[in-house]
Order: C-alpha cells, then sequence, then structure tokens
C-alpha cells in the first residue's frame, strides 16, 4: 500500500476524500497560477477585473480544500454529516471565478492578434 503525503493524507485511511486533497491543491493552486503566470508574461492580461476574479478563485479553493478535509474526517470516523450545500458553494465560486479569468485570458488573446 502507498503511503500518502501531505496534509490530505495525515488521516489516510483507504479511499476516502482525503486522499484527494493534495491533488486538487497541487493542481488548482500552483499548476493553475503556474500556467496564469506564463499566459500573463505573453498577453499581459491581468488587471483589476482579473485581481477580483482571482481574489474569488482564492476563496474557492481553500474553502474547496477545507471541505474536502471535513468531509474526509468524516469519512474516516464513519460520522453521518452531510456538507454537501457548503461543499457546492465552494466548488460553485472556484468554478465561476475560473471561468471568468478564462474568459479574460480568451479575450485578450482575441485582442492581441
Amino acid at each position: 500500500m502507498s503511503k500518502k503525503i501531505g496534509c490530505g493524507g495525515v488521516f489516510y485511511r483507504g479511499f476516502t476524500t482525503l486522499s484527494v486533497v493534495h491533488t486538487h491543491y497541487l493542481m488548482l493552486g500552483m499548476v493553475f497560477f503556474l500556467m496564469l503566470v506564463l499566459l500573463e508574461n505573453n498577453f499581459h492580461f491581468i488587471d483589476n477585473k482579473v485581481r477580483k476574479y482571482l481574489i474569488f478563485y482564492h476563496i474557492g479553493l481553500n474553502l474547496t480544500v477545507v471541505m474536502l478535509t471535513i468531509r474526509g474526517v468524516v469519512q474516516v470516523l464513519s460520522l453521518d454529516v452531510s456538507s454537501a450545500v457548503l461543499f457546492g458553494i465552494a466548488h460553485l465560486i472556484l468554478g465561476i471565478s475560473m471561468f471568468f479569468v478564462l474568459i479574460s485570458i480568451r479575450n485578450c488573446i482575441k485582442d492581441s492578434f
């Protein structure tokens, strides 16, 4: 059995939501922003409006990770608690803000050609 590394792997017991916390944070928190740096370097799309979208993205990302962790702990402890509403709100904030950031990038790229 493989060992999990990171915050999500601390309570790792089989397949629970905790097993995907580290991957979500890595991909949505680091890889997404590394790609934004490359795009910003070429197209200079970040303005005050995009900064607001990125603040909401951070809020959605961190709330998503918190809810993933809570849901995973609930699964490990075999409690019967539903966090579906907050979990859905976190994903909604994350998705909507990502959508607006990507639309801003598309518009900037379209304007540069």
